[in-house]
């Protein structure tokens, strides 16, 4: 903005503004995301019965379609890749622990 001078519209510096409003939209596209795959995986293990396999088999495709729809970066392949061995060990530990594999 010039100084001492009269405003003159599109002279304002938005980067910053801009970089909010995207990690606003990204943070809010994530949050989405993983609640949408938790509902569905805790829904089909659990509320239909169809068991952990197929609510985890869900839940990789919905992170994989959102993924690949909206051109997520590297850090959300890593993190969607953890979920994915953190909740397949699950599958595998809490049932052996309660004694239903055999």
């Amino acid at each position: 903005m010039a100084q001492g001078g009269a405003y003159h519209h599109g002279e304002m510096d938005i980067t910053d503004q801009k970089q909010v409003f995207h990690g606003f939209l990204v943070a809010s596209l994530w949050t989405s995301a993983l609640i949408a795959q938790s509902v569905m995986l805790l829904t089909l293990a659990f509320a239909i019965g169809a068991g952990w396999w197929p609510g985890l088999a869900a839940f990789v495709a919905i992170g994989v379609g959102i993924g690949l729809l909206f051109k997520m970066n590297s850090v959300y392949w890593a993190v969607q890749a953890v979920l994915l061995v953190l909740l397949g060990l699950g599958g595998l530990i809490v049932p052996a622990l309660a004694g239903m594999i055999g």
